[in-house]
């Protein structure tokens, strides 16, 4: 199922014995447009570290109770490598982290999720099919810093980034949500990470190859037909879940 980030932004994290904090942000990589940790606010607990769990510890997204369970103990996360909040996520901190849970490394593998496209936990199988793959090098950005960021198409900057949308199955980002108050005031519009060009980091700026004339994303309002499927139609472009490409959201 698609959900924005925002709307998964507070839910609360249930682990196996209590609830440990709520979700407060999203960290990416830069190469699949993934979702490889849910940042959690575990409040008074474990306040001068990052706590990151990642979409291998997810049971189940409870929509009703706006809750996220977890398969991890209090005692598990405690004990796991500690990510200060000032720090990046580094390549160092992932092997420890990864290497402390027995999960398997995502980078290492020619699909989303290493040799699946889903997040699966058979660590033993995932390990052993990845041997000798060569590890690209990836960098993780946090989907509260990308919001705000400039979206640049065609002869000019044609709004900012305002959210994400997420399929919770594969965590992959499969639109970016566009507030094009600087050109279309009060309308919104998708953009697909397949379509982006380029990213400046540095400069906030993300180029995409479409045209300035976007056509309204009308979110579920009542009576409007799918917004994918008429966001798709309007650019003649393939949709995610036909790509040839096993990651459905790789960029090239």
């Amino acid at each position: 199922m698609l959900t924005r980030a925002t709307a998964l932004t507070g839910y609360s994290v249930d682990s196996l014995d209590g609830e440990i904090g709520e979700l407060r942000d999203f960290y990416f990589d830069d190469r699949n447009w993934a979702i490889r940790y849910l940042v959690a606010n575990t409040g008074d607990w474990l306040t001068d570290r990052q706590v990151l769990l990642s979409p291998y510890a997810l049971a189940a997204a409870i929509q009703q109770a706006h809750a996220v369970a977890i398969n991890l103990t209090r005692q598990q996360i405690e004990d796991s490598p500690e990510l200060r909040h000032d720090m990046p996520v580094s390549r160092q901190f992932e092997e420890a982290y990864h290497g402390y849970y027995g999960w398997p490394k995502y980078w290492a593998g020619p699909y989303l999720w290493g040799p699946y496209s889903n997040p699966v936990r058979d660590g033993a199988t995932l390990e052993a099919a990845t041997q000798g793959v060569e590890v690209p090098a990836l960098q993780l950005h946090n989907t509260a810093s990308v919001s705000g960021y400039d979206i640049h198409a065609g002869a000019g900057d044609i709004g900012n980034v305002e959210d994400f949308i997420i399929d919770d199955e594969t965590w992959a980002i499969r639109y970016l949500i566009i507030d094009t108050r600087n050109w279309w005031p009060g309308k919104k519009v998708l953009v697909s990470p397949q379509w982006i060009e380029s990213v400046s980091w540095n400069n906030a700026k993300v180029f995409v190859d479409l045209p300035n004339e976007l056509p309204e994303y009308l979110g579920s309002r009542p009576g409007k037909c799918d917004p994918e499927t008429r966001l798709q139609q309007s650019y003649h472009r393939e949709n995610h879940w036909a790509s040839n490409d096993p990651a459905h959201a790789r960029m090239a």
